[in-house]
């Protein structure tokens, strides 16, 4: 089976609206090629031990598993990250908060990026920002094995810490960011099957309102932050007004949201002056 003979097979199997680019992923990946070999050399041959690798991962796919967690790997901010399901996939949405972090952070800040899960926020941050001294913090074990085996295949120094939320925090920061676990148990409940079955619900659930890990921050991180320290965390679309409503409550000021490129609701930044 050539290349082209695979990849059209393999698109008419998989259930997905991204079957296309899915497909090509999936083909690039147990080839070990570039994309553009797929259509550079569409009459190469495919052994039989890779036509059937292609096959069931083909197979995986349209079960439901995402390809992130099929491969291992995802882009983010540019950059490759290793991903499994013990983490969220990095979300397109996410890269708006990483441009607000490296655009207002102060020269030479200390940061801590609170529910780091793969440490996509706090390594691109880094990355672009070489000057600010970053900490990243997870409740789950297996989230920071993730997140520290990104920190060395991107060969950053950022410290990592195992806490639930501030409980093993010891320093205090120049700017807190977070993009915590934010759906409301009802919605989440009735997410797809798919996406319930292979992300960790942990990670997406932040409690009957989604509100839970906002009020824990909002009231927490008075005491982790510096004067004039910086507060900034992604939101759902809906949730610009009560989160805002509740950095208010706790004595944050200069409170504003940000827009994502939909026009929609999705970074909250707030300063602690007193």
């Amino acid at each position: 089976m050539t290349y082209r003979e695979a990849y059209d097979e393999g698109r008419k199997r998989i259930v997905s609206d991204e079957a296309d680019i899915e497909c090509a992923i999936l083909l690039e990946f147990v080839m070990g090629t570039a994309r553009n070999d797929l259509f550079a050399h569409p009459e190469r041959e495919l052994s039989k031990e890779e036509e059937d690798k292609f096959f069931s991962l083909i197979e995986r796919r349209s079960s439901g598993e995402p390809v992130q967690y099929i491969t291992g790997r995802t882009f983010f901010y540019g950059l490759e990250f290793f991903c499994d399901p013990s983490v969220l996939i990095p979300r397109f949405d996410t890269e708006v908060l990483v441009e607000e972090i490296i655009k207002e952070a102060p020269k030479g800040a200390k940061l801590l990026d609170l529910c780091t899960g793969s440490g996509c926020i706090a390594l691109s941050v880094k990355y672009e920002r070489n000057d600010l001294c970053v900490f990243a913090s997870d409740i789950s074990k297996e989230a920071l094995a993730t997140a520290k085996k990104n920190k060395e295949n991107l060969s950053l120094d950022v410290t990592l810490i195992e806490s639930d939320m501030f409980e093993n925090i010891n320093e205090r920061f120049d700017m807190i960011v977070s993009n915590p676990p934010y759906i409301p148990r009802e919605v989440v409940e009735g997410l797809d099957e798919k996406v319930k079955e292979y992300e960790p619900y942990n990670a997406l659930c932040g409690g009957e309102d989604g509100l839970d890990f906002y009020r824990i921050i909002a009231e927490k991180a008075k005491g982790y932050l510096n004067k004039n320290a910086s507060l900034m965390m992604e939101i759902g679309f809906d949730q610009g007004e009560s989160v805002s409503s509740l950095l208010g409550e706790n004595g944050y000021e200069d409170i504003k949201v940000i827009k994502d490129l939909n026009g929609l609701d999705r970074v909250v930044w707030a300063v602690l002056k007193g």
